[in-house]
């Protein structure tokens, strides 16, 4: 049985929680965590609860720890589960620069454990059936793609932190990371990039950020945005290949070639789990996990979310939003 100690009982810890119970051998052994709402939580489950991780660890058989701590305080809580011996499964991002990431992976080495990063786009149906296409190669090369991520602004966020720029990242950290993740496992680091951003004059932060990254014989764009604007969410891609254009609306893909009918490929999740935010019953979290605890069973990375891959995204949006 592996067990997983909890770290953070908000909205992502309770959707993990819940996906946990959904996989054969592992369960949530305990939570840690430093407000009354962790605490409420941990006794709505009948979990033993801790005020800290090192605490959680000292007192309760735990082989990875799972943090779903606000953003700023991803880092610490990598660092005391790799400071206690164990694996750990962290929500995205790991941190807000590259050097600190490379600390944390270069931590862990020394303490021989492993580190997940749950950039969960990676495991969305759509993002594996256009990782087959470019790695197939099966309508050509790619020439040209773009990606869009759009919300409604984040009102939501309990003491405002997702607005403070060295606590989320704001947009480009917060947002376009699960596109930028997705597009540098695809196509790898790009040759150069820019980013341009707008903003309200009455807006501490900037609202919509576009973002353009060049490769050899092709360029790729990406919008993303937390919108003053009561729009639905909305997110997707369309990548044009040598022999087809290949779309996702957030839901269908479809591939249209010249002279055929278009291809709609099956997206259907088999197995669909309930989320309590403001995200649709789905599978992704459950594949996430499942491959996150398969890599912990034989203490292997993951190959899906790679150190480099993490690393290189980081190092990019750094050296946007440097200025």
């Amino acid at each position: 049985m592996i067990r997983i100690g909890l770290a953070g009982a908000g909205g992502m810890g309770a959707v993990h929680r819940e996906n946990y119970r959904h996989i054969g051998g592992v369960c949530v052994a305990a939570v840690a965590g430093a407000s009354e709402k962790d605490a409420a939580k941990a006794s709505e489950w009948g979990l033993p609860f801790y005020e800290s991780i090192p605490e959680m660890l000292g007192a309760e058989e735990i082989d990875a720890v799972d943090v779903c701590t606000p953003t700023y305080l991803h880092a610490d809580g990598i660092r005391e589960g790799i400071e206690g011996g164990r694996h750990v499964i962290t929500e995205k991002p790991m941190a807000l620069t590259g050097a600190d990431a490379k600390a944390l992976f270069g931590a862990a080495d020394a303490a021989g454990v492993q580190i997940y990063v749950a950039h969960v786009l990676q495991f969305h149906r759509q993002s594996e059936i256009l990782r087959d296409i470019v790695m197939s190669g099966e309508y050509g090369r790619p020439l040209d793609a773009y990606f869009y991520r759009l919300s409604v602004c984040p009102r939501w966020a309990e003491g405002g932190w997702l607005f403070e720029r060295e606590k989320s990242g704001l947009v480009p950290f917060d947002l376009h990371i699960h596109d930028l993740d997705l597009i540098v496992s695809l196509f790898g680091c790009p040759l150069d990039f820019k980013m341009t951003r707008s903003a309200a004059h009455d807006r501490g932060y900037s609202e919509h950020c576009r973002f353009s990254y060049r490769y050899e014989g092709m360029g790729v764009t990406a919008e993303a945005g937390w919108l003053n604007a009561d729009i639905p969410f909305t997110a997707g891609w369309r990548v044009c290949f040598e022999g087809a254009v290949v779309t996702n609306d957030g839901g269908v893909v479809t591939a249209y070639g010249a002279g055929v009918p278009p291809k709609v490929f099956d997206t259907e999740e088999k197995i669909l789990v309930r989320t309590g935010i403001n995200v649709p019953p789905t599978g992704t979290y459950l594949a996430e996990l499942r491959h996150f605890t398969d890599c912990v069973s034989r203490g292997v990375p993951s190959d899906r979310v790679t150190r480099e891959q993490v690393v290189t995204v980081l190092e990019l949006l750094e050296g946007m939003t440097a200025s």
